[in-house]
């Protein structure tokens, strides 16, 4: 008869003894001494750049949803891994210091979270919190340089369609580039109307909306890819009222107030047609789940 050595049990975060969080206080003073700056960087640029104003949503949704699936994984801490991460993320705070580059700074930031996760939880907990990490990734702003790479082809179709609309209502349209011209009025798509901030927006609500009600990877892709032509599609939409308005009614109400207003409506419409989408996907998820069980 052979004996059977009883597997230890595992740990949880409540049963974390009160004297061992002092490894844990010191691992958050030191994450705050060395990440205090680009945080308060990312933190300027949530409230003062437009293009990064998803990140005041994002970022407490993430640890919100970090905290409340903080429990039902059991804690297998795998010290060698995280102090490779961590040290990796030191490595690159320090190089992105010195060539002043903001966008790999602040995802040292997220490498040294994962790195203090891996560290005191292990794998098992740093895949559970895959959606608040996403959508840590997505709160970053991207590169200046990237930004105008992918700001341009977005005013050329958001002009292209914006045009094609504005002929099928029978305007005389000429279009140079982002520029669309009408009898007596020119219309400039600009970088800001380029369509990237609702578009980054819409992929971060997709992620968001597949991580919560979505069960399976290939749904969650699905959706978030329909975020990209429902948001260039709406710019377009959006480029044509601008200009039906602009030679109907009145050429200030491309401008202002009002202009702004089209931007909200129509995110606001995107961001319905896009939940209308998920509502489809996780339908058919039941469905194919119903099926499988019967």
């Amino acid at each position: 008869m052979t004996s059977v050595a009883a597997p230890s049990p595992s740990r949880s975060l409540r049963s974390i003894s009160p004297g061992s969080w002092l490894p844990y206080l010191f691992g958050v003073a030191a994450f705050a001494v060395l990440f205090a700056e680009p945080f308060a960087l990312l933190l300027r640029d949530w409230w003062n750049d437009p293009e990064a104003g998803h990140g005041l949503l994002l970022g407490p949704v993430a640890v919100w949803l970090a905290w409340k699936s903080r429990r039902g994984v059991a804690l297998k801490p795998a010290h060698g891994w995280g102090v490779a991460i961590l040290v990796g993320a030191v490595v690159l705070r320090y190089l992105s210091s010195l060539a002043a580059e903001l966008f790999t700074m602040r995802m040292s930031m997220v490498f040294a979270l994962a790195g203090l996760g891996v560290y005191f939880a292990g794998w098992a907990r740093l895949r559970a919190w895959w959606l608040p990490f996403t959508l840590l990734v997505l709160s970053i702003p991207l590169p200046a340089v990237l930004v105008g790479t992918i700001a341009l082809p977005l005013q050329f179709q958001a002009s292209r369609i914006g045009a094609a609309l504005l002929e099928m209502r029978g305007i005389p349209v000429r279009l140079d580039g982002n520029l669309i011209l009408l009898p007596g009025h020119r219309l400039f798509v600009t970088e800001a109307c380029s369509g990237l901030r609702s578009l980054t927006a819409l992929l971060s609500l997709g992620v968001l909306a597949g991580g919560l009600w979505l069960r399976y990877p290939i749904s969650r892709l699905g959706l978030v890819m329909s975020a990209i032509p429902v948001a260039v599609l709406l710019n377009g939409v959006r480029v044509f009222l601008t200009g039906f308005l602009v030679f109907f009614v009145d050429p200030k109400l491309g401008e202002g107030f009002m202009h702004m207003t089209e931007g909200w409506a129509m995110f606001v419409i995107a961001f319905a047609i896009l939940g209308g989408f998920a509502w489809a996907i996780a339908w058919l998820e039941n469905r194919y789940a119903a099926r499988r069980a019967s």
